[in-house]
């Protein structure tokens, strides 16, 4: 009987501690534009980072050069307001493009693979501190965040992004006119779906309407690092 009890209460024990270690992808944002000459090389890795499943690569495009000849056709405003959020809390004044942003932490300056690389290695090895799940049912998505080990606590925002997979755009002028260009994974919409406190577990419900591909981000409110991450099943 005591046995049983020890084995009981170790089991209880297990199930109300903090998880261990696992393993989330890095996600890489690429903030790019059709009006940059210098960003298709960044644009041809984002292809490349597609194809992974240990990284999720987003790329957001922005409406600052469009004065310049050539309006982005899959730009949004907010994805400026984004960049420029990183910029504030990376203690920086200026924003540009190709930039890419890794984790939420690091910048990249154009398309400097080797860079990259390192970042996204480093980061795949550093332990997590949270895991992210994400279940679609219909038109309801269902995510489930968990602490590690490691968490601790303070305020995250719970994100979902939906994005295209492939978009081919025909350039017709500014720096890159006459061009014929397929990018990967333009965002669509960037929404925050909910909070958490960083240390319980939390369930959240949300909408989720249409065929788009998804994945939800949990990030440090503020533009912070991001903590963990995954694809809709």
């Amino acid at each position: 009987m005591k046995t049983r009890r020890l084995t009981l209460a170790l089991l209880l024990a297990s199930l109300a501690a903090p998880l261990a270690a696992g393993d989330n992808p890095v996600v890489v944002e690429l903030y790019t534009s059709q009006g940059c000459s210098s960003c298709p090389p960044a644009d041809a890795m984002m292809h490349e980072l597609a194809a992974r499943d240990d990284v999720i690569g987003l790329a957001l495009h922005v409406d600052y050069w469009d004065y310049i000849g050539w309006k982005d056709q899959f730009a949004d405003p907010a994805h400026t307001k984004r960049q420029q959020g990183y910029a504030r809390s990376g203690g920086r004044t200026m924003i540009y493009t190709p930039q890419m942003i890794v984790a939420g932490q690091e910048d990249v300056v154009g398309a400097r693979s080797g860079e990259l690389m390192a970042l996204i290695d480093t980061h795949l090895a550093a332990p997590d501190s949270a895991v992210v799940t994400a279940t679609r049912s219909g038109e309801a998505l269902s995510i489930s965040v968990e602490p590690y080990e490691s968490a601790t606590r303070g305020e995250y925002v719970v994100q979902l992004v939906r994005y295209t997979p492939m978009k081919h755009a025909s350039i017709k002028r500014g720096e890159l006119a006459g061009h014929e260009l397929d990018y990967a994974n333009v965002v669509e919409s960037w929404d925050q779906v909910g909070q958490w406190d960083g240390v319980a577990p939390a369930e959240l419900t949300t909408a989720l309407e249409g065929d788009l591909p998804a994945v939800v981000l949990v990030q440090v409110a503020g533009h912070g690092p991001i903590v963990a991450a995954a694809r809709v099943q």
